[in-house]
C-alpha cells in the first residue's frame, strides 16, 4: 500500500509539472506579437520591437520582405498579427481577400525616392532627364531597383523614370531586386553604379550617397498603411498596434527618415 501511495504522489508531481509547462508555453505564445513589415522598415521596426519588449515583456516576431510577398503569405494563412505595407495596393488586396480587420486599417507613414551611387562614384549629383545619357552614367553596370513587377519601390521607381522620360532607356539596363534592401546592397557593393531606393534606405547606409532626389510629383505618393490581421485582435496585438502610433514610435520612425501621418 505504501509503495502505491508513493507511486501516486510521483505521478501527481509529474502531472503538475506537465500542466505548468503547458501553461508557461501558452503564456509565452499569448505574449508574442508577429509583425509582417515591408523590408524598408527593418531598422525602425526592429528598434521599436526592442523598446516595446523592454516595456511590456511582449516578444515581437518580425518578418521583413517585399510588401507583395508578405501580403501573399498572409492571404495564404501565414501567422501574422499586424501587417505594415509600403504600398496601398497590397493592403487593398488583403482587404479584398477579407483577411484584415477593416476598422484597424490606418495610414502610418510617408516616404520618398532617391537615386543613390557608391561613395566612389565620380559624380556627387546627377540630373535624371530625357536627355541624360544613362548608359554612360551607369559605367558598364545596371541600375538597381526593386522589381517593378512585384516590389512597391520598383513600381514607384518605374513611375518616376517614366515621368522623367528615362524609362525607355532604363528598362534594358535594370538590375531587378526582390526587395528594396537588396537593390541598396547592389549599390553598396558597387555592382550597380546607380540605384533607386527609398530615402530612408539611403539614410541608413554609410556606403552610398544620394546623387538625386526624385520629385514626389513623378510618382504615386508613397504611403505605408498598417492593419491587424483578421481574427488576431488580441489584447497584446491591440496594445502593440497602439504603440506603433505613439509619440515614442513617431520619434523612432522620424529618426530613420520616415514622415509620420498625423492621426485624423
Amino acid at each position: 500500500m505504501m509503495s502505491l501511495i508513493i507511486m501516486m504522489k510521483k505521478n501527481l508531481a509529474w502531472l503538475v509539472c506537465g500542466v505548468s509547462l503547458i501553461a508557461s508555453q501558452y503564456t509565452y505564445a499569448a505574449e508574442s506579437v508577429t509583425i509582417f513589415a515591408a523590408s524598408s522598415l527593418t531598422n525602425a521596426v526592429t528598434e521599436l520591437s526592442e523598446r516595446y519588449q523592454q516595456q511590456s515583456d511582449v516578444n515581437s516576431r518580425l518578418s521583413f520582405a517585399s510588401s507583395s510577398a508578405l501580403a501573399r503569405q498572409i492571404s495564404q494563412g501565414a501567422p501574422a498579427d499586424i501587417y505594415i505595407s509600403a504600398n496601398v495596393k497590397w493592403m487593398d488586396y488583403l482587404q479584398t481577400q477579407q483577411v484584415i480587420e477593416n476598422e484597424s486599417r490606418k495610414p502610418l507613414l510617408k516616404n520618398s525616392l532617391v537615386m543613390v551611387a557608391p561613395l566612389s562614384y565620380p559624380k556627387d549629383t546627377v540630373t535624371p532627364s530625357a536627355s541624360w545619357n544613362l548608359a554612360a552614367a551607369l559605367m558598364d553596370t545596371r541600375m538597381a531597383v526593386g522589381d517593378p513587377n512585384h516590389v512597391p519601390a520598383g513600381r514607384y521607381a518605374k513611375q518616376a523614370l517614366e515621368n522623367l522620360g528615362i524609362w525607355q532607356a532604363a528598362k534594358s539596363h535594370l538590375a531587378r531586386a526582390n526587395n528594396v534592401r537588396s537593390a541598396l546592397v547592389l549599390v553598396e557593393r558597387g555592382e550597380s553604379n546607380l540605384g533607386v531606393v527609398y530615402k530612408t534606405d539611403a539614410k541608413i547606409s554609410n556606403k552610398v550617397k544620394i546623387v538625386a532626389e526624385l520629385p514626389d510629383s513623378s510618382h504615386t505618393p508613397i504611403r505605408y498603411p498598417m492593419a491587424i490581421v483578421k481574427g488576431k485582435a488580441t489584447p497584446a496585438v491591440q496594445d502593440y498596434y497602439v504603440f506603433l502610433q505613439s509619440e515614442e514610435a513617431k520619434t523612432v520612425f522620424e529618426k530613420y527618415g520616415f514622415e509620420v501621418v498625423s492621426a485624423n
